[in-house]
C-alpha cells in the first residue's frame, strides 16, 4: 500500500498556490474577485424577486436599516407607508422622479453602463465616492434587498439584482413599487406617506411643482424636506421642472 500523502504533501501545495499568486498577482486579484462575485451570485434573492411579480413587500432592507440606526441613537421610529398602485399615483411625480434619477429609465436594462464609467471617472477623480450614478432599477434593488453602504461588493450585488429584476418585471412594475418604498423622510416610504405628509393630499392629485419638490429631496431625504423652503430644494427642484418641460412632461 501506498503511504498517505499528509501535511508535507499539503504545506508544498499551499506553498505553490502563495508562489503562483505572488508571480501572478493581477490574474490572482482578478480570480479571487470572480470567485467571491460567483458565491454572492448564487446567494442573491432569485425567490423574493420573482414574488414580486405578484406580491408587494412588506418590509425593505432600507426599514430595517433606519430602524435599527434609530435604536442604536435611543431614538424612536416608525413606518408611515401606505401602498397604492402605480395608477393612483400622479404622472407628474412619475415624470419628475425619471428626469431627477434615471433620466434612460424605459431604455436600458437595469443598468445605464455610461452612466457607470461617468461615475468611475469622476470618484477616481475625488479619490472618493462623490458620483453613484444608480439607475432607478438599482436603488430599487438597494432599497429592497441590500444597505447604504460604501463596500464595492455591495455596489455588485445591486449591479446583479437590477439586471435580474429587469428580465422578471415590468418597467411598470419596477417604477410601481419604488414610488411605493423610497424614502421620502424620517420614517416616511412611499409616495402616498409623503404626499399626505408634505402637502396633505394623495399620491393621485400631487401637483407638477409639488411633484418637482418631492422628486428634488430623493437623494438626501433625511436632510431636506419637499415642503421647505430651503436653496437646496429651489434650486433642484427648478432644475427638474425645467427637464419636465423640455421632454415634453
Amino acid at each position: 500500500m501506498k503511504p498517505l500523502r499528509g501535511s508535507g504533501f499539503l504545506k508544498t501545495n499551499i506553498d505553490s498556490c502563495i508562489d503562483w499568486t505572488r508571480q501572478h498577482k493581477f490574474r490572482g486579484a482578478v480570480y479571487g474577485v470572480c470567485l467571491i462575485a460567483a458565491f454572492e451570485y448564487f446567494s442573491l434573492p432569485n425567490n423574493s424577486l420573482r414574488e414580486l411579480q405578484r406580491k408587494n413587500p412588506r418590509i425593505t432592507a432600507m426599514m430595517e436599516q433606519r430602524e435599527q440606526e434609530a435604536e442604536d441613537a435611543g431614538a424612536r421610529f416608525a413606518v408611515q407607508q401606505t401602498w397604492v398602485p402605480i395608477s393612483r399615483i400622479s404622472p407628474h411625480l412619475v415624470h419628475a422622479v425619471i428626469v431627477a434619477e434615471d433620466g434612460t429609465f424605459y431604455e436600458h436594462s437595469g443598468v445605464d453602463w455610461c452612466e457607470v464609467e461617468e461615475s468611475i471617472e469622476k470618484n477616481f477623480e475625488k479619490g472618493k465616492a462623490a458620483r453613484g450614478g444608480s439607475t432607478i432599477s438599482q436603488q430599487l434593488a438597494k432599497n429592497l434587498f441590500l444597505s447604504t453602504s460604501k463596500d464595492p461588493m455591495r455596489k455588485l450585488k445591486e449591479l446583479i439584482i437590477a439586471l435580474r429584476m429587469e428580465k422578471l418585471l415590468s418597467k411598470k412594475r419596477i417604477m410601481e413599487i419604488y414610488l411605493n418604498v423610497v424614502e421620502w423622510g424620517n420614517g416616511v416610504f412611499g409616495a402616498e406617506a409623503a404626499a399626505r405628509k408634505y402637502f396633505g393630499t394623495s399620491a393621485a392629485n400631487i401637483t407638477r411643482d409639488e411633484a418637482a419638490r418631492l422628486a428634488a429631496v430623493i437623494p438626501s431625504p433625511l436632510r431636506h424636506q419637499p415642503n421647505q423652503t430651503s436653496q437646496y430644494v429651489e434650486r433642484r427642484s427648478s432644475i427638474i421642472l425645467e427637464r419636465m418641460t423640455a421632454r415634453g412632461y
